[in-house]
């Protein structure tokens, strides 16, 4: 474990549990949200749903040689970026049903995967058929 190599930071390490922890109840709540919004909106517009277990996986706490604090470090880390990419996937599939408009080009910014065959920005003609097709179906 990284913080392990770090024991000059013993005490910083200390002093940031209820930081890290304290999220804990955040997130909870804002799963429970997701799941609702999930639920309701993808079951209305018709797009299949995400499967959370491609994206919340819950398995190295089980390790046999990890100390009781590693492990519950774990499941705070499986849970919390698991559920980070599963909101990502829903929010990225909200927005190919919604909008398929690519950002501007910024330097520095990092297109998102998921927008890769979206519209160009500023592309007035290819909005405006796609405009007419969705009126179509």
């Amino acid at each position: 474990m990284q913080y392990k190599q770090h024991e000059e930071r013993h005490w910083r390490h200390i002093l940031s549990i209820p930081f890290i922890w304290g999220m804990l109840v955040p997130l909870v709540l804002f799963h429970l949200a997701l799941e609702v919004y999930h639920v309701v909106c993808f079951w209305l517009y018709g797009i299949p749903f995400v499967q959370r277990k491609q994206y919340i996986r819950m398995d190295r706490y089980k390790l046999p040689y990890l100390s009781l604090l590693d492990r519950f470090n774990c499941i705070y880390c499986e849970y919390a970026n698991g559920l980070i990419a599963y909101a990502q996937r829903i929010a990225a599939d909200t927005e190919k049903y919604w909008c398929g408009i690519k950002h501007d080009k910024y330097p520095g910014f990092v297109e998102p995967v998921h927008q890769e065959g979206f519209m160009h920005y500023g592309d007035k003609k290819a909005y405006a058929k796609a405009c007419k097709l969705q009126k179509r179906s």
